[in-house]
């Protein structure tokens, strides 16, 4: 469908060389789109980039901390002159450090906030320079449903990423009127390298996600592509400053009692 073709679109997806950011930027250019990866290890950017050519994308990779605006400005100016405009920006790159709030070091804190908060801000607002001059855009945040829950220890987390969605909205607002679209994705539990030890039957954790989960389930990578390709395609262009959850219906329920089908 037309709605949904991203082919002529390049998308820049930061920390797209592993886990949900590379199912993302696989759905994209499932679409059509073609892809910018940013990342800051080069081992993960080889093997990602090596997947993405095996595929058949378009893809380019590059190295740099996207909480340093000075090198993720010399990196875009880059991109600009070798590849051309950023017309998606998906703002994936994040770190996630689980201390209790009464223990945990403030630097660490910081650099949860910096990474998971300053980053997209530095992003946005560089990519979204030239997104003004093409009166054209689409900025994806990737929230979490920390940006509207707590749980122990992720109080760095759970800031971070409940300003991200308030910052989601912000630049919504500031930025519509230039026909930029900034919303956001709110991941659930998802199967991933990161949460295999976790996702064993008898494992509490794996136990209380599947009984919490209105799907009876982990979510699988590929389940974010359709939400990635909504917002980065004309399909959402009426679609500003929200955040759509894809949780398995996990914020729509109190849950239920242990003893209930």
């Amino acid at each position: 469908m037309n709605l949904f073709n991203l082919t002529g679109k390049r998308a820049l997806v930061t920390g797209g060389t592993h886990g949900l950011g590379m199912a993302m930027a696989e759905g994209l250019a499932n679409a059509g789109a073609e892809l910018i990866i940013t990342g800051t290890t080069p081992s993960k950017m080889e093997d990602a980039l090596n997947y993405y050519k095996e595929k058949g994308y378009k893809v380019s990779g590059y190295l740099f901390d996207v909480t340093n605006e000075i090198a993720a400005k010399e990196h875009l100016d880059i991109i600009a002159k070798e590849i051309g405009d950023i017309h998606i920006l998906v703002n994936n790159a994040g770190i996630i450090k689980r201390e209790l709030a009464i223990t945990m070091p403030v630097e660490d804190f910081r650099r949860v906030i910096d990474v998971d908060l300053v980053g997209p801000f530095i992003m946005s607002q560089l990519i979204a320079k030239q997104m003004i001059e093409r009166r054209e855009g689409k900025i994806i945040n990737i929230c979490s449903m920390m940006s509207e829950l707590g749980r122990n220890s992720v109080s760095a987390y759970a800031a971070a990423k409940g300003g991200l969605k308030m910052l989601t909205q912000n630049l919504a607002t500031e930025w519509a009127k230039f026909n930029i679209q900034v919303n956001g994705i709110g991941p659930g539990y998802f199967a991933t390298s990161q949460t295999a030890p976790i996702r064993v039957d008898g494992h509490p954790f794996n136990d209380f996600i599947v009984s919490r989960t209105p799907a009876a389930r982990w979510g699988n990578p590929e389940d974010l592509a359709g939400a990635a390709v909504f917002l980065a395609s004309k399909a959402s262009d009426f679609v500003n400053g929200q955040v759509v959850y894809v949780d398995g219906g996990i914020l729509a329920t109190i849950g239920k009692p242990s003893n209930e089908d």
